[in-house]
């Protein structure tokens, strides 16, 4: 590392410092407890740093194993009542649904080398490019974990599972295995998925995926949810490149293009507005309401270490770990 990298590095770390309440020199000796207030301020970042976690509700939590209670619209509470021969009664409006959480420990341990720390040194911003440099990769990280994360393993294993399925079970598999009655295209059964493709096209049942949309939502979505307003349908880049490539792929007068443009720029499938997520699975949608996402997380449990670590000579490289 360059002295002017090194005296930019304690900079950093004196920085750190301020913000958790420490010495620079702790982080090195031990892993720092993040205090309630910058563990929040980190929170909001990360969900910030990615536009899709915006929409998602991050929700910290103080017992590690819990039921989460979500409060949906019940029963219809308009009435008329003739009081002269009876009284009036009451509806509970609410509809309650229990759904159990557990927070499990997650690791971000990431390293920059030094050569890349010199580079970075260049700049006024340094401290900000490394920190929103690994805020970023959480968000992406938790996105793809919400969308892929089939199970919990003791020890993940990013060759074989490159997508994160083995860090958490994220959203879809959660519905999969607690929901199976609204899932279509495929079974789970302790565990285990197996895919049963449900076929879009000529010949076919559905001969699009708008009529596969408006099916799913009048047969696997709740009648009380069926008509609310909030439901949207997430997909991935190619099953929305698969509905609007055909609109553009051929020669149109400038009539057409402004229509097909028009139409491109609303993104609706099934009647339904389409939001492109990163990291969807492929060939697959999810029809939700977007406040219907949560990412539970335990509360004064965050912990942070920063470790200088010059081991041989192409490997010297600063490691955080949180």
């Amino acid at each position: 590392m360059k002295k002017e990298t090194r005296f930019k590095f304690n900079a950093y770390l004196t920085q750190l410092g301020k913000i958790y309440g420490v010495s620079a020199q702790e982080f090195s000796d031990t892993k720092v407890q993040i205090e309630p207030s910058a563990a929040q301020t980190l929170e909001t970042n990360i969900q910030q740093s990615a536009e899709f976690l915006t929409h998602v509700n991050i929700v910290p939590v103080d017992e590690q194993v819990g039921e989460a209670i979500g409060l949906g619209i019940g029963s219809t509470i308009a009435g008329t009542t003739d009081t002269t021969a009876k009284e009036r009664e009451t509806s509970d409006p609410i509809k309650l649904t229990k759904n159990s959480y557990h927070c499990q420990k997650t690791n971000y341990d990431t390293h920059l080398d030094y050569a890349k720390i010199d580079m970075w040194a260049k700049f006024t911003d340094f401290q900000t490019r490394i920190r929103d440099a690994i805020i970023r990769r959480q968000a992406l990280d938790r996105i793809m974990i919400g969308f892929n994360g089939t199970h919990r393993a003791d020890n993940s294993d990013r060759t074989k599972y490159p997508l994160l399925q083995d860090v958490n079970s994220g959203w879809l598999q959660k519905v999969r295995e607690r929901a199976p009655e609204h899932v279509m295209g495929s079974e789970t059964k302790e565990g285990a998925t197996t895919a049963q493709p449900i076929l879009v096209g000529k010949g076919q049942a559905y001969q699009n995926l708008d009529a596969l949309v408006q099916d799913t939502v009048d047969t696997a979505i709740d009648p009380e949810y069926q008509d609310d307003t909030g439901l949207v349908v997430i997909c991935g880049r190619k099953l929305l490149a698969d509905k609007y490539f055909p609109l553009v792929n051929k020669d149109q007068d400038n009539s057409e293009k402004l229509a097909a443009d028009t139409i491109i720029s609303q993104k609706r499938i099934g009647g339904l507005p389409a939001v492109r997520a990163p990291f969807f699975p492929d060939n697959a949608f999810f029809i939700t309401r977007l406040d219907n996402l949560s990412i539970y997380f335990l509360a004064d449990s965050r912990r942070r270490q920063v470790l200088d670590n010059p081991k041989t000579r192409s490997h010297r490289k600063l490691r955080v770990r949180q």
